[in-house]
């Protein structure tokens, strides 16, 4: 056989090889447990948050609602498009993220603020690491983060205060900022129930507890995040409310109050921003409860879920390297 045979049927067989497509693990898939609807019972489980913020709010709620959830969209379709994607706003994710951003702001917050953040969250938090299911940090977390840094004065605690609203719950300090700066306490009913000025989507444990515990029921939240989260900043205040004697109050102040509860089940939840394995899910949440136990005792914040959650995006790479087990034979 000539050398030019030999080549011909080497370029043939190569031909009839078949293609192998390459994709990063895990490879046992659900066909029904699809990106739409992760999303839509996330928005189901959201709707007791919504409800409640529109109660005590109102119009304000729907106006944050409306820009972050609009702005959101525009933003998804607008850097898609830029990278020669494909727009799939039919997934919900970006509507998720506009809703969240928005249940993460305060009521009083400018049209800019809110609008500013969502764009920052879908261009800098996701897209530009390739998109969905690509992204190192959670994107409404890195848009949050943004304009607290850019408009402080606006995202402050003094923010959440505007005596000459006609709304009632604005009126007052939030329960975090009023415990921290003059040791205020705020009855543990309303704090439980949702009846206190804060970001809209903070305010009642009840209705976050609802959704999240749907949630963890649909599997769509892996239950061993808010459990181990929970857990250790209860264990933490306990050390803390024993210390200071004051009977089981701090303890529930720190359970109750603030973004604890929204961001235990909504947030660090995030399937893309945190980590494989179980133990890896439980190491994930002992390291947020830490953080905002830490941040919360002794530093000049009243709350800190959000820079919480932010570190342990960071080092959710580190530990899945941790925690997945080796290949059989692997060395």
């Amino acid at each position: 056989m000539s050398k030019i045979d030999r080549t011909a049927e080497v370029e043939e067989t190569e031909v009839a090889l078949p293609i192998l497509n390459v994709a990063p693990s895990p490879h046992l898939s659900d066909v029904k447990f699809t990106t739409m609807r992760m999303m839509t019972d996330v928005l189901i489980a959201l709707l007791p948050l919504i409800a409640m913020s529109l109660f005590m709010f109102r119009w304000y709620a729907v106006k944050q609602l409306l820009i972050c959830v609009i702005a959101s969209l525009a933003g998804e379709a607008l850097f898609v498009s830029m990278r020669g994607r494909k727009v799939t706003l039919k997934d919900c994710s970006a509507a998720v993220t506009g809703i969240i951003i928005a249940l993460s702001l305060p009521a009083t917050a400018p049209w800019y603020v809110g609008t500013i953040a969502s764009f920052v969250a879908i261009g800098i938090g996701k897209v530009i690491f390739g998109g969905l299911g690509m992204n190192i940090f959670n994107p409404a977390m890195v848009g949050r983060a943004f304009v607290m840094i850019s408009f402080a004065n606006l995202m402050s605690a003094g923010a959440y205060e505007n005596s000459a609203a006609l709304v009632d719950a604005i009126s007052q300090a939030t329960p975090m900022n009023a415990f921290k700066s003059s040791a205020i306490p705020t009855p543990i009913f309303d704090l439980f129930f949702g009846f206190t000025n804060g970001s809209l989507g903070e305010t009642s444990a009840l209705a976050a507890i609802i959704g999240g515990t749907f949630l963890c029921v649909r599997r769509t939240a892996s239950w061993e995040i808010p459990a181990s989260i929970i857990l250790t900043v209860a264990i933490l205040a306990g050390v803390a409310d024993f210390s200071a004697g004051d009977r089981g109050y701090l303890l529930l102040h720190h359970l109750f109050g603030g973004a604890l509860l929204f961001g235990a089940f909504f947030i660090a939840t995030d399937p893309v921003t945190s980590p494989l394995t179980s133990f890896g899910k439980v190491i994930f949440g002992v390291g947020v409860g830490s953080l905002v136990m830490l941040i919360r005792l002794f530093s000049g914040y009243p709350e800190g879920l959000m820079f919480a959650i932010l570190l342990m995006n960071a080092v959710t790479p580190l530990i899945n390297r941790w925690t997945i087990p080796r290949p059989m034979g692997d060395a």
